[in-house]
């Protein structure tokens, strides 16, 4: 057996009545655990290779914990705080970044990508949705569907209220992880598996998908979809929507550089390059039409915006009078034309 691993986890988590898994709370997870570490814990869990979720019980998590105390005092304390569990704990190994094949390993990457340990697209979620139940997110915690009304009324009869917040395959972030450097003024409005990069501000109609974030520092305003990674230094308008997919599909990327503006209610469906600005109100797709203008405001060619992923120093607007999709650059446009031929 190969003592190099991919990603490896020791969780507690949430099983409704026929053990099946719920959600799963990582603590420490790692990314390319040491060789020591992987011959320390095998062994006891019975790993033999591949991509695994293995349940494991309060003795054997005392057993870890020894066996790590000399090789990760960080992981043997935390296994030492597992061993009082009263919830199913789960150790998750993963050989390499394959297609997800159970609830841990999906939560496990999520995990990865709200610690910081991975970005948006540098993971493979391919199978996530199925993985992920449809749960009761409550003050009680993740509650199986079929199991929520006794438990309400488990609740009423001793005196309580069991508050349900929300009906969703995601919860939110930070019941999970809450990065350090960062404002965010309503949770729920960030699942688990974003990225939330230092020195973001997340304000109150702001959103942020799983597999999308933020590199930091920016204020995010506006959505930030599942496929979309905001570089430093920008900020989306209130209400504005970015499209983007998820990776591992073969899809396109959305990525946002550094310094942007995408103003209130505008989104964009290509990357944008380093200190673009796109005006209040526009939307522009792939195939959107774009007038490129010179420094005089002279017409010089019409493109699809997507000829114009990734490029440096652009401003998108629409022309008030012919309602017309303008772009243009601090640079010339016959130099930005030119430098688009050369990289076609």
């Amino acid at each position: 057996m190969s003592t190099t691993l991919f990603s490896l986890a020791f969780g507690v988590g949430t099983q409704n009545r026929q053990g099946t898994w719920l959600e799963v709370f990582y603590a420490l997870p790692l990314l390319n655990p040491s060789a020591d570490i992987v011959a320390a814990v095998a062994p006891i869990l019975g790993y033999t290779g591949g991509n695994q979720a293995i349940a494991f019980n309060t003795d054997l998590a005392s057993k870890l914990a020894d066996a790590l105390k000399s090789v990760d005092a960080a992981q043997a304390a935390m296994l030492t705080r597992l061993a009082e569990s009263h919830k199913p704990l789960v150790a998750t190994l993963l050989a390499e970044d394959a297609a997800l094949t159970s609830t841990p390993e999906a939560y496990l990457k999520l995990h990865l990508l709200s610690h910081r340990l991975v970005k948006p697209h540098g993971l493979s979620l391919a199978g996530v949705f199925p993985l992920l139940p449809n749960v009761a997110w409550t003050s009680q915690g993740a509650i199986d569907l079929g199991e929520l009304a006794e438990r309400q009324l488990e609740a009423r009869l001793k005196g309580e209220l069991l508050e349900v917040f929300s009906v969703d395959k995601f919860p939110k972030m930070t019941d999970y992880v809450v990065p350090a450097g960062v404002r965010i003024a309503d949770t729920a409005r960030v699942r688990l598996g974003a990225y939330i990069g230092e020195g973001t501000t997340v304000m109150h109609e702001g959103f942020v998908n799983f597999n999308g974030g933020t590199e930091g520092p920016g204020m995010i305003e506006g959505r930030v979809s599942a496929g979309v990674f905001v570089g430093k230094g920008s900020d989306l308008g209130g209400g504005c929507s970015t499209m983007g997919t998820l990776s591992g599909g073969g899809n396109i990327v959305i990525k946002v550089g550094e310094g942007c503006l995408i103003g209130a209610n505008a989104g964009i469906g290509i990357p944008l390059g380093d200190r673009n600005t796109v005006e209040a109100g526009l939307y522009i797709t792939a195939g959107t039409k774009v007038a490129l203008l010179d420094e005089k405001n002279e017409l010089v060619k019409v493109l699809k915006a997507r000829d114009l992923a990734g490029q440096p120093d652009l401003l998108f607007r629409r022309n008030s009078q012919t309602g017309a999709v303008e772009c243009k650059s601090h640079k010339s446009a016959i130099e930005l034309n030119e430098a688009l031929h050369a990289h076609n």
